[in-house]
Formats: C-alpha cells, sequence, structure tokens
C-alpha cells in the first residue's frame, strides 16, 4: 500500500492538522471533518501518472484553494 503523510490546513478554521492519504485508489473525491471546528473539509486527490505526481485540492465548497 501506498499511504501519504500530509499536513493541511483547514479551510475555515486555519488549523492544521495531519492526514493521512491512501494512493493505492487512484482519482478521489472526498470529505473529511476538521477535527477542531468539525465543519467538513472537502478533498480531491489526482494521480497524474504521467508527472508521476499526486495533487491534493482542499476546499470548502464555497471557494477553492490550491
Amino acid at each position: 500500500m501506498r499511504f501519504i503523510n500530509k499536513t493541511i490546513s483547514c479551510p475555515h478554521c486555519g488549523h492544521h492538522q495531519h492526514i493521512n492519504i491512501d494512493a493505492t485508489c487512484g482519482d478521489q473525491d472526498y470529505y473529511e471533518d476538521c477535527r477542531v471546528c468539525c465543519n467538513p473539509i472537502h478533498m480531491r486527490l489526482h494521480m497524474d501518472e504521467a508527472q508521476h505526481k499526486i495533487e491534493l485540492f482542499i476546499d470548502s465548497d464555497d471557494e477553492q484553494i490550491y
């Protein structure tokens, strides 16, 4: 399995938190709740196999943060 540990910032409250990304399932679109403010964080994972990169887009559904 291929798991990646990253630190993200909540788009609602700004709290930094660690997440584990499961890169074995290809492109994904999912939500995780912030551990501090409990608001949903929208995460979209894109596997760019041509460039050998994993892109993670995080937003609060009302604005996009890159």
